[in-house]
């Protein structure tokens, strides 16, 4: 029974994710998700207490993976140049996420602009990835791998150069090969922070 619930939900998701995708969150009704999906209503708002509860979700599941992926990359690397790199390969996971979802992916932009709900989700990994960059940040600041940067504003910097790669990677998917992309660009903020030569040394006595 609740393999069968499950199911359900995830028919329930998969249906939206495509409505939403091609007409739009606004121009697509709950009466047309649960016909394309072949629900009732009922079994609809047995899971879902709304239309935008479902979008929410989809937005969740979009970024689903990514908080345990990036730590267990940043404690199994041997410094935090190696780490940062490492997250920048795994960039190519990211990407064959987003493919084929384009339309879905700016809707999410969009709604952000038009829904409070929907933008104090839309942003709190973003703020949240920008904490964890910083932290990382400081760990490497502290052993002597990266000079003494603004952890902060290295943070935002990440955060950015990696939300501005994602997005051209969805709009325009064939102009480059974009995860080694993310890679050179994290390359050369890496090289920018570095600390120089004997500094680790010098630090460790």
């Amino acid at each position: 029974m609740q393999v069968r619930s499950e199911e359900t939900r995830q028919r329930i998701l998969d249906v939206a994710a495509r409505l939403f995708s091609d007409k739009g969150f606004d121009a697509t009704g709950v009466a047309e998700i649960c016909d394309a999906s072949g629900v009732s209503k009922g079994a609809f708002y047995h899971h879902f207490p709304s239309k935008q509860t479902v979008f929410l979700q989809l937005l969740q599941d979009w970024l689903s993976g990514l908080d345990t992926q990036m730590t267990r990359t940043a404690q199994n690397a041997s410094d935090v140049p190696s780490a940062l790199l490492a997250m920048a390969t795994e960039m190519k996971d990211v990407f064959t996420a987003a493919d084929g979802r384009v339309h879905l992916f700016l809707e999410f932009w969009q709604q952000a602009g038009r829904h409070p709900d929907v933008w104090k989700e839309f942003i709190a990994p973003y703020r949240r990835y920008q904490q964890f960059f910083a932290r990382i940040i400081e760990k490497g600041v502290a052993e002597g791998s990266l000079r003494a940067v603004d952890p902060q504003e290295a943070g935002h910097t990440l955060v950015a150069l990696a939300v501005g790669v994602v997005v051209q990677g969805v709009l325009d998917p064939r102009a480059a090969a974009w995860d080694q992309v993310t890679r050179s660009a994290v390359q050369l903020l890496i090289e920018g922070m570095a600390a120089r030569p004997g500094a680790r040394a010098s630090k460790e006595r």
